[in-house]
């Protein structure tokens, strides 16, 4: 495979902000693998060491075009110093970088969020200017009314979803006052190996409700929508809209399978051999009585079910965890409609649904690291 060369002659060089997340792995995995960069700078707070990578990702990032350096990027101080190193001739820059955990305070997202934005962005206007290709944005699909429509990357933003939801937008506005040669991406449900808040908690439960032999009961009915796109062909997309993306644009990324709960809780059923059902409307009157009291249930139910599965079967240390968060209890639909993507020319989906075989792949990987139970997929 020949090294990419961009059209002043020289090779392409990346910069990947929070690129030892989920997609950030995926997508240097990406660049390496098909030689479309002669260096790639990694700037996160959370070394590859720490990172709970797999072995091939592992040793993506001892390629020798990887540069990594640990910074956090909320400091600006550290945000500076961390840029001060970069080479001037930088073709693109992606910003993964940002606070995803769930149950966090309002402070706590918007200084993940916003201010950590703040200063990349401000960082890399100084630092290349005008000569940066493109700027990457990564917001968020789940930003739009809860409704069963699918939304165009034009329909207004509910920012009343989360505080994750509120301030990725209000970057996403600070961008179209303050830069030029950006592109923001809203993706689906991202879901692959490594997946740790997409689908992943859906098959933890499932594990669960296997061990337990009992039904697995989930809230609401199986036509909410939970739309989906697959890492890998998340980072492609990425790619493409780095080289044939339009400047100042939004585009969702979302597969064709118009992914249901009903569609992925069937698969999941089929995976661990169990039952399940839903609440349905009733979940409402559930909820409206104490969501505190119905957390804590729930919780309750899967909490030490796992850690003693875990236990049982030689997982010593996992991020995987059933735990469920206030948000994940609103009736939200993710409905995000791709065809301006398709517009632009990306159209082929290596995963073009969700399929068992492709969360059977994100179990494999988890229990080839030991961070999920064998003996669940036996």
């Amino acid at each position: 495979m020949t090294l990419e060369i961009s059209d002043d002659g020289k090779p392409r060089k990346w910069l990947i902000l929070g690129a030892c997340g989920f997609i950030g792995r995926h997508l240097i995995e990406f660049l390496v693998d098909n030689d479309k960069s002669s260096k790639i700078f990694v700037i996160d707070k959370t070394p590859p060491e720490i990172a709970w990578l797999n072995e091939k990702h592992a040793n993506v990032f001892k390629n020798p075009k990887v540069v990594f350096q640990s910074a956090n990027l909320i400091a600006t101080s550290s945000c500076d110093k961390a840029f001060e190193g970069l080479d001037d001739d930088i073709d693109y820059v992606i910003n993964l970088a940002s606070e995803t955990r769930k149950g966090q305070s309002e402070p706590v997202y918007k200084e993940g969020i916003l201010k950590l934005t703040s200063n990349v962005i401000n960082n890399v206007q100084k630092k290349f200017g005008d000569r940066l290709k493109c700027y990457i944005e990564f917001s968020t699909g789940a930003l739009y009314p809860s409704d069963k429509t699918l939304h165009k990357e034009t329909d207004k933003v509910d920012q009343t979803w989360s505080y994750e939801v509120k301030y990725k937008y209000q970057v996403e506005q600070e961008l179209a006052k303050t830069m030029k040669n950006y592109i923001v991406i809203r993706p689906a449900i991202v879901y692959g190996p490594g997946d740790r808040t997409g689908i992943t908690p859906r098959l933890v439960v499932g594990g669960i409700y296997k061990h337990l032999k009992e039904m697995m009961k989930l809230p609401w009915t199986a036509e909410l929508r939970i739309n989906t796109i697959h890492v890998h062909d998340l980072v492609r997309a990425t790619y493409f809209l780095c080289k044939n993306g339009k400047y100042g644009e939004i585009y969702n990324i979302v597969d064709n399978g118009q992914t249901t709960q009903g569609k992925v809780s069937s698969i999941i059923s089929d995976l661990f051999n169990i039952n399940h059902d839903y609440w349905g409307t009733a979940f409402t009157t559930i909820a409206k009585m104490d969501v505190v009291d119905v957390l804590e249930d729930i919780n309750d139910k899967h909490m030490s079910p796992w850690a003693s599965i875990c236990a049982s079967n030689g997982v010593g240390n996992t991020p995987l965890s059933p735990y469920i968060h206030s948000d994940a209890l609103s009736k939200r639909h993710v409905s995000l409609d791709g065809s301006k993507l398709a517009a632009a020319g990306f159209t082929e989906f290596k995963y073009d649904e969700v399929t068992k075989n492709s969360l059977v792949e994100i179990l494999d990987d988890y229990v080839q690291l030991n961070m999920f139970p064998r003996a669940l997929l036996e």
